[in-house]
């Protein structure tokens, strides 16, 4: 999700900071919420977040949901 998009500003770092990385929507206190989450996951959860709670037009979500596979989460896979 677009930082500038998320409710909360992004998510949380264990000390409490604000991530520059990830979303509020994955992220808490340090850690992925679901550390089971594929990436084809992760790629429909932020299509389902961008649809009905950002209302961001399909040609925005499609160019999120693309840039997945190079975030350093999924890098590492």
């Amino acid at each position: 999700m677009p930082l500038k998009k998320d409710k909360n500003g992004g998510g949380s770092e264990k000390d409490g900071t604000l991530s520059k990385m990830y979303c509020s929507s994955c992220y808490q206190d340090g850690v992925f919420k679901d550390q089971n989450m594929t990436m084809k996951d992760m790629q429909k959860l932020v299509d389902d977040v961008l649809t009905n709670e950002v209302k961001l037009p399909k040609i925005f979500r499609w160019l999120a949901v693309r840039q997945i596979p190079k975030l350093v989460r999924w890098k590492k896979n």
